[in-house]
């Protein structure tokens, strides 16, 4: 099978198509057939090996996942695609399905014609893919609208709270406009001039452009500040908030879960989430995906591995 191989870290040149071992699923392990993947901010601090701006966060992800190069050599994060074959005990999927997830803690990842993927484990997630998503949306899904969900929950959000987004153009932040407005807070949004009518199309009640209006000036204060770019300081943004006002960044720690999907699930079914694709690129344009990627871009942007 084709895959995308990472011999040493470095910029997307590193990334290399070649030929390699299909791989059979064991028990309790899926053999996915993939159709699309993602290029993410995860898939790409993976590739590049360090941080920005961290030099301890970099040495972290060193020891976890590499110290001179990636532990797992086929790259890629999330993926969808349709079941080709179940191992033995497998409960919840048979050939055919369509499916979505991540490869969040395997050692091999979604660049790739095939990957296995347990039924159940500790770090990542598969689901069968709504049905009101084509493969190439569900493949953008789950990291962001995760991230985002679990952020929002835990700064408690609520109907009526008034809540600031900055990169709210990005996968995590315009997730998190949605999932603000499902659950009835007031969204103002910062992204740049660009995107400022498509991110109130996804249901931002006010939308400001940070490069036209200093975004630290604003008279308005929030209930929650959430920094979705990771490039704004905490300090610009924490005076925004009211009193007793929580701020969140997509810096923070989270983590994988299926009952996360549920809830995720029943937005996509209420018309209220949707993944927002800004481009597809072939496998073997993997490349120049992921130089787009670094450009900057609206929403996601998505390999078709299989089609």
């Amino acid at each position: 099978m084709k895959a995308v191989l990472i011999k040493k870290y470095g910029g997307p040149e590193v990334l290399q198509i070649t030929a390699t071992t299909k791989p059979i699923p064991r028990n309790r392990e899926i053999l996915v057939k993939v159709s699309y993947a993602t290029v993410s901010t995860g898939t790409v601090l993976l590739r590049r090996g360090k941080v920005p701006d961290s030099l301890l966060l970099t040495i972290l992800m060193r020891l976890i996942f590499g110290i001179t190069r990636p532990r797992q050599e086929i790259p890629g994060v999330e993926f969808s695609g349709i079941v080709e074959e179940v191992g033995a005990d497998v409960q919840s999927f048979k050939k055919g399905d369509e499916v979505y997830g991540t490869t969040t803690g395997l050692k091999k990842g979604a660049y790739a014609e095939y990957v296995c993927i347990p039924e159940k484990w500790k770090w990542g997630v598969i689901a069968h893919k709504p049905k009101e998503l084509s493969l190439e949306e569900a493949a953008a899904l789950p990291v962001g609208a995760m991230t985002a969900l679990e952020l929002l929950t835990k700064a408690g959000l609520s109907a009526g709270d008034h809540i600031l987004i900055t990169g709210a153009s990005g996968n995590v932040g315009n997730y998190a406009v949605q999932i603000a407005r499902y659950y009835g807070a007031r969204v103002t949004a910062v992204c740049g001039t660009a995107n400022t009518e498509w991110v109130k199309a996804t249901g931002a009640d006010e939308v400001i452009d940070y490069k036209k209006q200093d975004i630290s000036r604003l008279s308005n204060r929030f209930d929650i500040v959430f920094e979705a770019s990771g490039r704004i300081r905490p300090s610009l943004l924490k005076p925004l908030l009211k009193k007793k006002g929580r701020f969140t960044s997509v810096k923070a720690l989270t983590s994988e879960k299926n009952e996360k999907l549920i809830t995720i699930h029943k937005m996509i079914e209420a018309g209220k989430l949707r993944p927002v694709i800004d481009r597809v690129y072939r496998l073997n344009q993997v490349v120049e995906a992921h130089h787009y990627f670094a450009q900057g871009k609206k929403g996601n942007v998505v390999i078709e591995i299989g089609g």
